[in-house]
């Protein structure tokens, strides 16, 4: 039955591809591979979907509730050929090759045909389809019913890489939790498939540890909140200036929940980061005991790097980690944990007695190789729970923890390094995946930002894969990851701002291939592509807009 439909579906769209169609069609990400047809498929409430698979279900709900919120209509779902009308089909391959992201698109003016292997894949094509339907319904017939005309194109499409990522820093300033759903839904529609959450720094702890209550009873909350930049980064100045307004909030479990949950109907993994052993003051202004002088502390209400972090030499602080590290990896299925690992100052372990005992009776070097016995201390716990651990590319000081991944900020040099030791790497330079920097060199046009400059097209051509790897060693980079900081980022509404469209460019990096790529043809795309932004309501950067 499924070879019959094949072949029939293959003969009319050969007759109906057009010579050179000139109509763009939005796709962001640009798939692998696409043909245009000189066709439209109509889409009305008496359009069906042919399903022979239950367990893609949940996929075809999506489409639906997408189509009922936004359109007013659903699509009935059937299980065989329907007798009149037009359909969707969605079919998977008899031999499975294991390519679970991957899909085929079909179509022409009667069928809209899906091969898949499973989930993930069909969602991707689902986010394709989304894209091009029309951003209004118009109505035909006596009664006035809704149709959807969509340009029929046939499409091979898979992902260029494995991690496809966006972090958002909810510590520094909290994003409630519709703020956060949203927000994934931007990933989605994109394609990315993890959410780096950074829930915990200097200046807030945001996630709900049962066992520690202080942590959100004291660590949420900050006094006031630093006004513009710092005078220095590691220590108060007199040049500083704060607002004087207590500033708090986090998610309780039941909030997390939801938010795993609604993010895995989008396939979308969540990697918690919770930071050590640097960045700690709202958990040592909660829990001072842990650190190497007993303070008090307070929850940091200015930017940078404390000197005080985790004390190492106490084997109390590792009991502390790992019972907050067992309620995170039961919170969240994922495979990696983030533990962050970077920007540790290491002052108080230099004159603390433990600190230094632990050097002497581990035999270790320096600090340096005391930061890689915590880490992989921590990495022993959490292999212990079935989870990996990535960190930024200050755990390579001292050594890397034997199963760690890295994620190389500090330019490409650490991934690198990481790459040839066989770890995996997740490439992040700050120039231009800091999605925190400045888009434009005119200050006067742009909001307060943390410096530097990434625009638009520097991140589109970015490309992961360093040189100075060996095919071989380049396995190892398992993809990239943009980042948004939020010292300066103090709601929403800024948030997408920083992220909109860099976030789109950011997905032409992970998932197009490299030969497929053309800024020029992307900016189109972005155009039209950007009237859909405006009917979501999204504060996107408009700069590219003046582009030709």
């Amino acid at each position: 039955m499924k070879k019959i439909i094949a072949i029939a579906f293959t003969m009319v769209s050969v007759m109906a591809y057009s010579q050179e169609p000139v109509k763009i069609l939005p796709l962001i990400p640009m798939p692998k591979e696409i043909k245009q047809l000189d066709d439209e498929f109509v889409m009305t409430n008496k359009t069906k979907v042919v399903l022979l698979n239950d367990k893609l279900k949940p996929e075809v709900d999506y489409l639906n509730n997408y189509l009922k919120t936004n359109y007013g209509f659903e699509l009935q779902i059937i299980s065989s050929l329907p007798k009149e009308g037009n359909y969707i089909y969605i079919t998977q391959p008899e031999v499975q090759s294991g390519l679970t992201e991957n899909y085929d698109l079909m179509m022409n003016q009667n069928q809209l045909l899906f091969s898949v292997e499973n989930n993930a894949g069909l969602f991707y094509g689902i986010q394709t389809l989304i894209q091009l339907l029309p951003l209004e319904k118009t109505v035909a017939g006596v009664l006035g019913e809704p149709e959807l005309k969509i340009p029929c194109a046939d499409i091979k499409d898979a992902p260029r890489y494995q991690w496809r990522g966006m972090h958002l820093d909810c510590s520094r300033h909290f994003f409630a939790k519709e703020d956060v759903k949203k927000y994934i839904d931007y990933l989605a529609m994109y394609k990315f498939n993890v959410f780096h959450w950074h829930l915990v720094d200097d200046q807030g702890w945001r996630i709900e540890i049962k066992k520690y209550p202080m942590l959100t009873v004291v660590g949420s909350k900050r006094k006031e909140t630093l006004i513009g930049k710092p005078g220095s980064d590691k220590k108060p100045s007199p040049t500083d200036k704060y607002d004087g307004i207590p500033y708090g909030g986090f998610y309780t479990q039941e909030d997390i929940k939801d938010i795993i949950n609604y993010a895995a109907v989008r396939h979308i993994t969540i990697v918690p980061e919770i930071e050590m052993p640097g960045h700690s003051m709202a958990a040592l202004a909660s829990y001072p005991q842990y650190s190497c002088n007993g303070g008090p502390f307070e929850t940091w209400t200015r930017w940078g790097q404390s000197e005080d972090t985790y004390c190492a030499g106490n084997d109390s602080t590792f009991a502390f980690l790992e019972n907050i590290l067992s309620e995170v990896c039961d919170l969240f299925p994922g495979k990696y944990i983030h533990v962050g690992g970077d920007e540790c100052l290491k002052d108080r372990w230099k004159t603390c007695a433990k600190c230094q005992k632990r050097i002497k009776d581990e035999k270790l070097k320096d600090e340096n190789q005391l930061q890689t016995y915590f880490i992989t201390r921590i990495e022993k716990y959490l292999n212990s729970k079935v989870k990996q651990i990535i960190g930024w590319d200050e755990i390579l000081e001292g050594g890397l923890a034997p199963n760690a991944a890295v994620m190389s900020w500090q330019g490409i040099t650490g991934g690198i390094a990481a790459a040839k030791q066989k770890h995996n790497v997740v490439m992040s330079p700050g120039k231009p995946c800091y999605f925190d920097h400045y888009q434009s060199k005119s200050k006067k046009t742009e909001p307060l930002a943390i410096g530097g400059f990434n625009p638009l097209d520097s991140v589109y051509a970015y490309n992961p894969a360093p040189k100075a790897l060996s095919q071989e060693e380049s396995k190892y980079i398992m993809g990239a990851q943009a980042n948004v900081w939020s010292e300066y980022i103090t709601d929403f509404s800024k948030v997408q701002y920083m992220s909109m469209p860099r976030m789109a460019a950011m997905a032409e990096v992970l998932w197009t291939p490299i030969d497929k790529k053309n800024y020029k043809n992307f900016i189109g795309r972005l155009k039209i592509h950007s009237k859909t932004l405006d009917k979501m309501g999204v504060n996107y950067c408009k700069q590219f807009q003046n582009k030709k």
